[in-house]
């Protein structure tokens, strides 16, 4: 079992560059992956993609490489005449419009041509760099899933264990619920009918009263769906989807148990099974 949250970093400082690797996610229905480059390395995000999609199949996951040169040998050079005439189109811009014509520095350098660089970008260089820092990074960050997984799988058994224990005592009350129906229904009779009470007739009431409100169906689908749970957080790696399922069926069961009783003993266990229940969908939420 894995957790949906996670994260690890890494910063190594090379012969002309310093790498930094960043890994952190969150909980999400899907895998929701975000992987942020320098924009001249955009190209090498499916290499990552690919490396991360084999590892994780649930999360918001959040990539952060970065990379700072320490020597640089491009050149860089200014057009002017590019610059001169983004100037004079957003001075046009701003007299048709009425906004300032105040034109900040960055918003011309910031436009496409206008700054220029010679520096080439050797893309199977890069890759040698931040290849073995991302590798290390990512191992760690499944780690840190796991580990916070590990806690998960504990504390889920153990209120689970507590759902075991709720279902045993419906199971327990079973007999008490049926004996009362029949003295209730047997009582209406003899208070109706007195000695003209028809046996027959009582015991078929009693029957039909039985298949209307005993729980038996209920304590049996209750274990199945128990059982179902136990398995998927012992031996399904991404149990998550599964567990918020299983969860609405073990609610339904405990709801018709609770609205076909009548015994204070028992609505306090349905209470007990419905906040326990409660903690374990939440608990799910975080799990792969």
């Amino acid at each position: 079992m894995t957790s949906m949250t996670g994260y690890a970093y890494e910063e190594i400082a090379l012969e002309n560059a310093t790498v930094s690797v960043e890994i952190k996610s969150v909980n999400s229905r899907f895998l929701d992956l975000s992987i942020n480059l320098p924009p001249y390395l955009n190209q090498m995000e499916s290499f990552f993609r690919n490396l991360i999609v084999q590892k994780i199949a649930r999360g918001k996951v959040d990539v952060f490489i970065k990379i700072k040169e320490i020597e640089s040998d491009a050149e860089i050079t200014a057009d002017t005449k590019i610059a001169n005439a983004y100037l004079n189109a957003i001075k046009k811009i701003a007299e048709s419009t009425g906004y300032s014509t105040d034109i900040p520095l960055s918003l011309l350098i910031s436009q496409p041509g206008v700054i220029n660089s010679n520096k080439s970008y050797d893309i199977e260089k890069y890759t040698k760099m931040i290849e073995p820092v991302f590798s290390r990074v990512l191992f760690k960050f499944i780690e840190d899933r796991t580990r916070e997984g590990e806690n998960l799988k504990i504390d889920l058994k153990q209120k689970l264990s507590k759902l075991f224990e709720c279902a045993d005592f419906f199971a327990t009350w079973q007999p008490k619920m049926e004996q009362c129906f029949r003295e209730q229904i047997v009582s209406k009779f003899n208070e109706l009918l007195g000695d003209k009470a028809d046996e027959n007739r009582i015991m078929s009431e009693t029957a039909a009263m039985l298949i209307k409100y005993t729980i038996n169906e209920e304590i049996v689908r209750l274990h199945s769906h128990l059982d179902s749970m136990l398995n998927e957080i012992d031996n399904n790696p991404i149990p998550g989807k599964k567990l918020d399922f299983i969860c609405q069926e073990i609610n339904r069961e405990i709801n018709t148990i609770g609205s076909k009783n009548q015994f204070a003993e028992v609505v306090a266990m349905v209470i007990t099974a419905k906040d326990t229940l409660e903690n374990i969908r939440e608990q799910s939420k975080n799990v792969e």
